[in-house]
């Protein structure tokens, strides 16, 4: 156990923290500090979950074999009809239902 807990992996986590509070709350403090938020800010902030949800899904989507690639196709329509947990149990049942066929 103590092979894990080594200075520099300790320091290591503490600074990502650290970090990651003081841009949080940085973001807090810059936005309450403003009367209005610009139009262009606003738009900015509106994006961001569309580039998220992107860095999250594309690289699965082209590392991935063909059992992902259409897991992600097919709850990718069913996302436009139906909301997040049917859509992400359909999704769940293709991937295995691929994976079955393509034996990953």
């Amino acid at each position: 156990m103590d092979s894990f807990l080594h200075t520099d992996m300790v320091l290591i986590i503490l600074a990502g923290a650290v970090a990651t509070f003081l841009t949080r709350i940085g973001g807090y403090v810059l936005i309450t500090q403003m009367k209005t938020i610009p139009p262009r800010l606003e738009a900015a902030l509106n994006a961001v979950p569309a580039a998220v949800l992107t860095t999250l899904v594309a690289p699965s989507f082209f590392t991935g074999g063909p059992d992902v690639q259409v897991a992600m196709a097919v709850a990718l329509i069913a996302s436009l009809r139906f909301s997040v947990l049917p859509m992400l149990a359909i999704g769940w049942c293709a991937v295995m239902l691929m994976r079955y066929a393509f034996g990953g």
